[in-house]
């Protein structure tokens, strides 16, 4: 597993699943096309880009460009990368057929293809002997605040997503990947609770 400093914005669950094989970094899904109209998932995308900075990882066929675009026109130039897969002809292991434009995706990609795509973007590998660690928030303390595991934990983290301008829609699991990346533990308790 590699550390990469720069968390990665990419379309899909499956995308998302192939690059969480290979890379340590936050990595968090478009849906397609519907975080592009989705005005809170576009101000959380920004501020991960100020944070830690982003790289975007689409596919190579038509509607990942028109994600793309549309993600170079809603987020600041500075502290974004931009990472482009080569077009390879196939289809993906778990399709039936190949897609529209008979091109693989980010998750068709070999573990080397998807390494060498993030190096020539940018992106920063980290030592991880030298990183300097983060206590991060765990699973334990959303129990403990309440914010998952109890009757009114969904309500709980409702406000607490609204009070950080964060998606309405994140599940508990994406709250607590965000909330690492963009605070950790002291700072979250310290400033956010």
């Amino acid at each position: 597993m590699v550390k990469i400093r720069q968390a990665i914005v990419v379309e899909g669950k499956y995308d998302k699943n192939t690059l969480s094989q290979i890379v340590d970094t936050a990595i968090f899904t478009t849906d397609g096309f519907g975080g592009m109209t989705d005005k809170t998932f576009l101000a959380f995308l920004r501020s991960v880009v100020e944070t830690r900075g982003l790289i975007v990882l689409t596919d190579s066929d038509g509607a990942g460009f028109v994600i793309r675009n549309h993600l170079k026109s809603a987020l600041p130039k500075e502290g974004v990368l931009h990472a482009y897969i080569p077009d390879i002809h196939g289809k993906e292991k778990r399709k039936t057929a190949p897609g529209k434009e008979g091109k693989l995706g980010v998750e068709g990609m070999s573990r080397e293809v998807l390494l060498q795509v993030l190096a020539n973007a940018g992106a920063q590998f980290e030592d991880t002997e030298a990183v300097e660690l983060t206590e991060p928030i765990t699973k334990a303390d959303f129990y403990e605040l309440g914010l998952t595991g109890h009757p009114d934990s969904k309500a709980k983290r409702l406000l607490l997503l609204k009070k950080l301008n964060f998606p309405e829609h994140m599940s508990a699991n994406a709250m607590l990947e965000a909330l690492n990346v963009l605070y950790g533990r002291k700072r979250f308790f310290e400033e956010i609770l």
